[in-house]
């Protein structure tokens, strides 16, 4: 079992990081008329911008939250006053109220990606192995948090983010922190992880392209004719 979890902690971490980065530019230099999101808006728009606002803004708080809840180090949150407890209760209400949100727009989008008839002949394997994917990862979760609350000393949260502080930071021992961690925990990690391994060969591949410079364009002049 220590073997294991060495290999799915310690080393499919890197594996799926080396994939992530690799197979996206390998993409982009093959297949830049594959960089796309495949839009269906076109065949149906019935609730359409309710449920991808939904989705999109859920699913970016929720990635941010845990890009920066787990990479903090503890000494810098207690520098600014905020206890380890503390942080993981702001943790549990941020993380259930952007998982909530994520979870009915993806539920929207993914009801009308397998129920509506054009919509699914025109998507793909991949496109609803990804959705499914996602879902069942916002599930997972969400079912973390009832387990956060039987434990608000954060000594959990701590294991996780020291597991992530040493996996970005190439230190060895990154597995030893989670080996007790309890099974959903793990599941979320390997699930999130597997996204991270796939990404380059879904339409995922789109977020890269994500047009940050849109924010500081000069304006349109439109004149009348």
């Amino acid at each position: 079992m220590d073997y294991l979890n060495e290999l799915v902690f310690g080393y499919f971490p890197y594996l799926a990081l080396a994939v992530f980065l690799l197979g996206s530019l390998v993409r982009f230099e093959r297949d830049q008329f594959t960089w796309r999101s495949g839009s269906s808006q076109m065949l149906r728009t019935k609730n359409l911008r309710l449920a991808s606002n939904l989705f999109h803004i859920g699913i970016l708080l929720l990635f941010f939250g845990h890009l920066f809840g787990l990479l903090t180090p503890e000494w810098a949150y207690k520098a600014i006053g905020i206890s380890t407890p503390a942080k993981q209760l702001i943790a549990i209400i941020a993380g259930g109220i952007f998982g909530l949100m994520t979870f009915v727009g993806l539920s929207m989008l993914l009801y009308r990606r397998l129920f509506d008839a054009r919509i699914r002949a025109t998507s793909s394997g991949s496109d609803h192995f990804i959705l499914v994917l996602l879902y069942v990862q916002l599930i997972l979760g969400l079912a973390t948090l009832p387990l956060s609350m039987t434990h608000l000393d954060g000594a959990n949260m701590v294991a996780l983010a020291n597991w992530a502080q040493h996996i970005v930071t190439f230190q060895p021992g990154a597995a030893a922190f989670i080996v007790d961690t309890h099974w959903i925990f793990k599941a979320h990690i390997v699930l999130g992880l597997t996204m991270f391994l796939v990404f380059p060969f879904t339409r995922l591949v789109h977020i890269w392209s994500a047009p940050v410079w849109y924010l500081g364009r000069s304006y349109q002049l439109v004149r009348r004719r």
